[in-house]
């Protein structure tokens, strides 16, 4: 009995150790995000925004996006070899995918006992894809056929809307 009590009061100890020294590491936190925040202000204050005029980058992405919507963009993909030489794959549609791609938003806002926790959700066919992932898809046309089919690419590519 003596044992068991010793062993609750030690359970009840290392708590409360545990949460004090969360509640600490809370303050921390708490301190150095205002500290920040009050220097960014400052920084704000003395630099200012950029005096931008043309809006030139944003028009190029709006360009770019409106390209790339384009129903039968023709393009043409080459892989680079490890010596850095170009080789030609094919005629393709479109400039390819990341394999790391999602279809649905890759994380989901779920409320439990401890507030609101952001967790992985999947892709509709139940898989996670991971992050970074450095392969393309990319819809290559078969020469014979004349239809495209999806070719799993590992290599470095670049796709282009003309042969280079």
């Amino acid at each position: 009995m003596r044992k068991l009590n010793f062993v609750f009061l030690l359970m009840v100890g290392l708590t409360l150790m545990f949460w004090v020294g969360c509640e600490d590491r809370n303050k921390a936190d708490k301190v150095q995000r205002e500290q920040t925040e009050k220097s960014m202000l400052e920084m704000n204050r003395q630099v200012g925004m950029p005096a931008i005029k043309n809006y030139q980058e944003k028009k190029l992405a709006k360009m770019i996006f409106e390209l790339r919507d384009q129903a039968n963009l023709i393009t043409y993909t080459y892989i680079i070899t490890i010596t850095g030489k170009k080789v030609f794959l094919g005629k393709s549609i479109g400039y390819g995918l990341p394999y790391s791609i999602q279809y649905t938003n890759p994380m989901k806002k779920v409320t439990g006992t401890h507030g609101n926790v952001t967790l992985p959700q999947p892709d509709p066919n139940g898989l996670f894809m991971p992050d970074g992932l450095s392969a393309t898809w990319i819809m290559l046309i078969n020469p014979k056929t004349g239809k495209p089919k999806p070719v799993y690419i590992e290599n470095e590519i670049i796709v282009s809307p003309f042969r280079l």
